[in-house]
């Protein structure tokens, strides 16, 4: 019986220590894998920013004199007039500021300035 455990235990560090042959794994998985976060960085990030920048420019495209606009920092006013690079928004009257056309973050719709 005392031989039987010994031949058991010693048996352990063996099959421990035996090599396993590597499973092989297919050569186009980590292609695939490219891929595929490819594709979601696509959806998930340069699409949907590239689409905000052509919504934006169109925006800044069309400005004209008396539009009712907000800028990036949250001021909202009427254009007054539009430059090549600049816009001067008439926040109350007789105060007029003027903006870089990109710090105009959106139109509002007719009659919003009056209401608030």
């Amino acid at each position: 019986m005392k031989n039987w455990l010994l031949v058991v235990a010693s048996l352990f560090p063996v099959a421990a220590m035996a090599e396993v042959a590597p499973a092989e794994a297919p050569v186009w998985s980590p292609l695939l894998m490219l891929g595929i976060f490819v594709v979601i960085f696509y959806l998930m990030v340069w699409r949907p920013q590239s689409k905000r920048t052509k919504e934006h420019k169109e925006l800044i495209g069309t400005l004209a004199k008396g539009d009712e606009v907000m800028t990036t920092g949250g001021i909202c006013g009427k254009v007054v007039r539009v430059t090549d690079d600049f816009v001067v928004v008439e926040v109350a009257e007789k105060v007029e500021l003027k903006f870089q056309k990109p710090s105009v973050n959106a139109t509002l719709p007719k009659g919003t300035l009056k209401g608030i």
